[in-house]
């Protein structure tokens, strides 16, 4: 089975980060990158099909400060494949532009299976997975917690709000949205990523041109602005409730 995996990086939010001086991206002077959350339950969950099912996994990934590192760990987990697409990404490539970069490798590698997290905290134009889904003409489902292959058919378990859960057939080859791997992400030490580093070898390949149709134009970025303060309201139930009504009608609400 040819298992393709997609990740990015995304900036971290323990971090403070800040506007840059234009007022339309975040500043990168500092700030510092780590894989998507959800990308990384999709790594999990490509080695734990090649594990049931046999196969290669490959992890493909946009170039940024820190990827190696990220595709080194990601090859000592137990991932046969890493490519580094190299060209003008930035912090201001869009998902469209990065869902046509990722398109054109993977169209070529004809995969079964085609794996992404299913969202990042930094997407502004949609998530990459139907945007990729749509470039190479496959079916997509997200919001994946479990994925089990049988034949050239894969069997989805999705998992709702309440404790509801949705069992679905995709035809292969497809993009799956991944929310959860059927295991938590496996841990490796140190020195074991030392070890692939010795070991793996990093392809490149070159996105000659990244074109952002189709994404949203950002003409400003800023914090959150103060607003007033929360009125806290005091008194017996009846007065509370008597007040609560007596300022939905100032607000013209009734």
């Amino acid at each position: 089975m040819n298992i393709i995996v997609a990740i990015k990086l995304v900036p971290d939010l323990v971090e403070e980060l800040s506007i840059d001086a234009d007022g339309t991206a975040l500043d990168t002077t500092w700030m510092r990158l780590i894989i998507n959350e959800f990308d990384d339950h999709a790594i999990e969950q490509g080695i734990l099909l090649k594990e049931s099912n046999g196969g290669q996994v490959t992890v493909i990934a946009p170039d940024a400060e820190g990827i190696d590192d990220m595709l080194f760990t990601a090859a000592a987990k137990g991932v046969d494949r890493v490519i580094k697409l190299t060209g003008n990404f930035g912090t201001t490539t869009n998902n469209h532009a990065l869902g046509r970069a990722l398109a054109a490798v993977i169209d070529t590698m004809q995969p079964d299976i085609v794996l992404t997290g299913v969202q990042a905290h930094n997407d502004l134009d949609g998530p990459t997975g139907p945007l990729l889904a749509e470039f190479i003409k496959r079916p997509y489902v997200g919001y994946v917690a479990g994925v089990k292959v049988d034949g050239g058919k894969a069997q989805i378990r999705k998992e709702y709000p309440g404790g509801l859960v949705a069992d679905m057939e995709v035809t292969l080859p497809a993009v799956l949205g991944i929310q959860a791997a059927e295991k938590p992400p496996r841990y490796v030490p140190i020195s074991k990523v030392r070890q692939a580093m010795k070991t793996t070898t990093i392809e490149e390949q070159e996105i000659q041109e990244l074109t952002p149709e189709g994404g949203p134009t950002i003409s400003r970025m800023f914090q959150p602005e103060a607003a007033e303060r929360a009125t806290m309201i005091e008194g017996s139930e009846d007065e509370i409730a008597s007040r609560i009504v007596a300022i939905l009608k100032e607000q013209g609400v009734f």
